[in-house]
């Protein structure tokens, strides 16, 4: 079992979070303690009203909600009953006794998992203390549990769970394998294979199996600590479910480890460049439109990622050679393989579908997922834009009698 507590300042938004499980089909509410009412008769207000009534009585205190999930192995089948039970104890063991909480059994993942909300506030005002809470007593509560349950124990789980098994990886597809193991076998087959130069490259990968490595916003405390959470995406990009953070994972995929891999790999995928562009030449020879060039490149095992900006404007390629494992942006190839010159060579620049000259020449965007920007220049572009910015003299062609009139010179009277 694996137990995950989290406080924070938002009673209503943990319990909304669990209450919108409930509505998409994803969670029931499967008990309550502490409440008046049987949990099958709760409503909204009294599930909020009850754990705020005791929030309110110590003002001082800001981090006044618990939202902790209790986490099975995959091979466990857990009835409700037992659930409810193994809550009871763990809450119990935790020094929540006595304070009111409700248990949700979620079935959007592909294990058994469940989550409490609850305060840390106490009827008489009192806060109970939630540092260290994890390695005092969740640590504690946990293995006590495991033991009289009959749990699988996290503890002795061969290390080969975290590691990637012997199987071609797969897209993952949310809520029908377990998260975390599925997360861990794509990035460590990733890092472990692929030999990519920075973190949009690294996603544009990791994109192809549903996955995205994230750095948080400019202005977040996992940003400029250098943290990284890797997250689950469906097909539109979107973020969905619990992120993983990077040292969480069984061979440790921080971004410091993958930026010392960007160095290292910029020599390893030297060898491949050439072959790649062989590849590329000869399906660009045949192809009469995007489509069909990246349906034949696909053939060749070559992925290949367009970038759009938000109006749908394609700004950039990279190609993903999956047989040699080596990424490359398009002008990391040459100027013949960037978005442009493919758009070129191809002959489909229908107006809207590409950027402008001087967009493409000073665009920058981002690569879906990425949590980065990269600048995407082109050399057409540079040449287009200094064209139309050349002065020219708008009298040059003109006939003489329309033209300037030129200035007399004024003659000087000369007396003798």
């Amino acid at each position: 079992m694996v137990a995950k507590i989290k406080s924070g300042k938002s009673l209503i938004g943990a319990l909304t979070y669990n209450e919108n499980k409930v509505k998409a089909g994803k969670a029931e509410l499967i008990a309550s303690s502490g409440y008046a009412k049987n949990y099958d008769r709760l409503s909204f207000d009294d599930k909020l009203f009850r754990l705020k009534d005791l929030a309110e009585r110590n003002i001082r205190t800001r981090t006044n909600t618990v939202h902790l999930s209790l986490n099975f192995d995959l091979t466990e089948k857990l009835d409700t009953e037992k659930l409810v039970n193994i809550a009871e104890e763990y809450m119990k063991r935790i020094g929540f006794e006595n304070q009111p909480y409700l248990i949700y059994k979620h079935f959007d993942a592909g294990h058994p998992h469940i989550h409490v909300v609850s305060t840390n506030i106490e009827a008489d005002g009192k806060r109970i203390s939630l540092h260290n809470i994890g390695e005092l007593k969740s640590e504690p509560a946990r293995k006590a549990i495991e033991i009289d349950f009959g749990l699988v124990q996290a503890e002795r789980k061969d290390n080969k769970y975290e590691q990637l098994e012997n199987f071609k990886i797969r897209p993952l597809e949310y809520g029908t394998t377990d998260t975390k193991r599925a997360i861990t076998n794509i990035v460590n087959e990733v890092t472990k294979s692929y030999k990519f130069t920075s973190l949009p490259e690294f996603n544009a990968i990791l994109n192809l199996y549903n996955v995205t490595a994230d750095k948080g916003s400019k202005e977040s405390v996992m940003f400029n600590n250098g943290g990284l959470h890797y997250w689950v995406i469906d097909k539109s990009g979107k973020k969905t479910g619990v992120p993983i953070k990077a040292s969480s994972i069984y061979s440790k995929p921080t971004l410091k480890l993958l930026e010392g891999r960007f160095k290292l790999n910029e020599y390893l995928r030297k060898p491949f460049r050439d072959k790649l562009k062989a590849k590329i030449d000869k399906v660009i020879a045949h192809a009469i439109s995007l489509t069909q060039f990246k349906n034949e490149l696909k053939k060749a095992d070559v992925s290949l990622i367009i970038r759009q900006n938000g109006e749908g404007r394609i700004y950039g390629i990279s190609y993903i050679d999956h047989p040699n494992k080596a990424i490359f942006n398009g002008s990391d190839l040459g100027k013949n393989y960037s978005a442009a010159a493919i758009l070129d060579a191809l002959h489909c620049r229908p107006a809207g579908n590409v950027a402008s000259p001087a967009e493409q020449f000073s665009e920058k965007a981002e690569v879906t997922g990425a949590g980065s920007n990269q600048t995407i220049s082109n050399s057409h572009s540079r040449t287009l834009l200094d064209d139309l910015l050349n002065q020219y003299d708008p009298n040059a062609n003109l006939p003489n009698q329309f033209g300037p009139k030129k200035k007399k010179k004024k003659r000087r009277n000369l007396n003798l």
